[in-house]
């Protein structure tokens, strides 16, 4: 994932941080806000495949000084230690939205109104939630030179997720044409995020599957949260990407992967192939894709999207397939409660075991 900045001063910046640091490295650095990372690096920050996440471009080996306690007896730190996934042995974990014949979302069900089948056998819940938790969100827009016009009001209705979602998610922004961009590295601040939208430059092709694909990879590697969304806007057809549309889907579709939110501003000319693309990606994800008429209701639907987040039952599964048993699996979540005729789950289709780090 690339940063925008001068190649110039991220030398001078090296510089000057080798003149200034003679203590120790931690091998656990915050984000840099510099230059590019090279396509060749491969230090555990770099997500795997072409979409490199950022990282500090400095390293240093370990001084030789008493080693720190080792991690089970590091107590989690207080702020956000109820957030983080604790991830549990085998345990699968869906993100459920379940609605009535009417769409209407319904938030009132128990954990024995649920039944999950993976590959068609019935699987045992093991954890079950239904709370407003925080999500890791990657906020990715086309900059692409149709979206010229409409980037304001795509940014302000960006904001507006950001807004109606929970206070402490964690979110990053990438803009993409024919590359993608981490404009914004994971943060809360609405004044930041601000100004990784405004980062406009509406140039060249659409490149949305290598962006996605970098952006779900950025994720994986970076967020301390479980919970993991993306929000994807663009108003074409991919023609600049190095990643076909299967291959996108396979990779969001490892475990504990995104669920990807879409709107597509489509006109005639491109509607069909970008809009089954994008129903394909969503739909696989446990998403939503929505196709607006107008620019004016883009603002809505980001709304609808933080309150679809929000509104969402956490369950947790331990697969009767043990993990090691390879190959894609099927995954369909069913809901049936009195008073209610039919319900629908929308969650992620599927996944491939075993591609999900610890955390």
């Amino acid at each position: 994932m690339h940063l925008r900045n001068d190649r110039v001063l991220n030398l001078v910046c090296v510089c000057l941080f080798l003149t200034l640091t003679s203590g120790v490295l931690s091998s656990e650095a915050s984000i840099p806000q510099s230059a590019p990372v090279p396509a060749t690096d491969q230090s555990q920050n770099s997500p795997p495949g072409q979409a490199s996440a950022p990282q500090n471009s400095q390293s240093a080996s370990p001084p030789a000084a008493t080693p720190e306690p080792p991690p089970q007896e590091q107590a989690p730190s207080s702020d956000n230690s109820v957030f983080v996934f604790k991830k549990e042995v085998e345990e699968v974990v869906l993100h459920a939205t379940v609605s009535d014949n009417k769409n209407h979302l319904i938030m009132n069900l128990d954990k024995g109104d649920f039944t999950v089948l993976e590959n068609n056998q019935i699987q045992n819940i093991i954890s079950f939630r239904h709370e407003d938790i925080p999500v890791a969100m990657g906020i990715v827009i086309d900059n692409s030179g149709s979206m010229r016009e409409k980037r304001d009001k795509v940014n302000r209705a960006a904001l507006n997720l950001v807004r109606s979602s929970n206070p402490q998610d964690q979110v990053f922004v990438v803009n993409f044409n024919d590359e993608y961009y981490l404009d914004q590295p994971f943060t809360s601040s609405l004044n930041l995020l601000r100004e990784a939208l405004e980062k406009v430059e509406a140039r060249g092709g659409t490149a949305l599957y290598d962006a996605i694909v970098a952006s779900a990879d950025y994720e994986k590697k970076q967020a301390r949260l479980q919970k993991k969304v993306l929000f994807v806007v663009t108003d074409g057809e991919d023609n600049a990407s190095q990643e076909t549309l299967e291959k996108a889907v396979r990779r969001l579709q490892e475990e504990n992967g995104p669920t990807v939110y879409a709107i597509g501003l489509l006109g005639e000319e491109r509607a069909r192939r970008a809009r089954r693309a994008l129903e394909t990606i969503a739909e696989r994800t446990g998403g939503m894709v929505f196709l607006p008429k107008t620019l004016d209701e883009v603002d809505e639907i980001s709304r609808n999207v933080a309150h679809d987040i929000r509104s969402q039952y956490t369950i947790g599964y331990k697969p009767s397939t043990p993990k090691g048993v390879g190959g894609y699996r099927t995954i369909r979540v069913e809901a049936r409660a009195k008073g209610y005729k039919q319900l629908t789950v929308r969650t992620r289709s599927g996944y491939y075991p075993g591609q999900e780090s610890s955390q």
